[in-house]
């Protein structure tokens, strides 16, 4: 037995022993073979936010077919303005966020989201017109509407249609 932990065996059988457990290990331990995308509720978020704003606040009635909503959050703007995030992985498994403040001015706060002042374009969604955005390095589309009281940008590296997807499902909620 002796010669079986010493020298050059020992350092054998352990190995062997090492990479069995290590096998078993690999074995056993459960395996995703899918990515998890983490799902969060930004129902209460909303609702908080149009409390703390003096401005209906604008929501997705429901959340485009099979997108997840990933993340949300209240932040302070420019000048002590209010922003509201929301964002989501697309179908395609893009990002995608909504942003909306009555930040000062408008421009500079949907110039800030889009990392880009310059418009490319406009499109269509449900009849309102949405100014385009591209900031190609970062491969970012932007659509942003401005509203007398409210500015709405939804920007992401998810493409067009997936944007404007997003926008055609936004209402204003009425203000409580």
């Amino acid at each position: 037995m002796r010669r079986f932990t010493e020298g050059f065996y020992g350092y054998v059988v352990a190995l062997c022993v090492c990479l069995a457990g290590a096998g078993l290990f690999l074995l056993a331990a459960p395996q995703g073979r899918e990515a998890h995308i983490p799902r969060r509720d930004y129902s209460i978020t909303v609702a908080n936010f149009g409390h703390s704003v003096p401005y209906a606040v604008w929501a997705p009635r429901q959340d485009p077919q099979d997108w997840v909503p990933n993340s949300n959050r209240i932040a302070k703007g420019e000048n002590g303005a209010q922003v509201l995030y929301l964002g989501y992985a697309t179908a395609k498994l893009q990002h995608a966020m909504f942003a909306q403040s009555n930040e000062q001015p408008a421009a500079g706060f949907a110039s800030r989201m889009a990392n880009s002042d310059k418009a490319v374009g406009t499109q269509q969604v449900g009849g309102v017109t949405w100014e385009q955005r591209y900031r190609e390095d970062k491969n970012q589309r932007t659509l942003v509407r401005f509203l007398p009281d409210v500015t709405l940008v939804i920007t992401g590296t998810a493409d067009w249609p997936e944007l404007a997807q997003l926008a055609s499902v936004l209402q204003e909620r009425p203000k409580d």
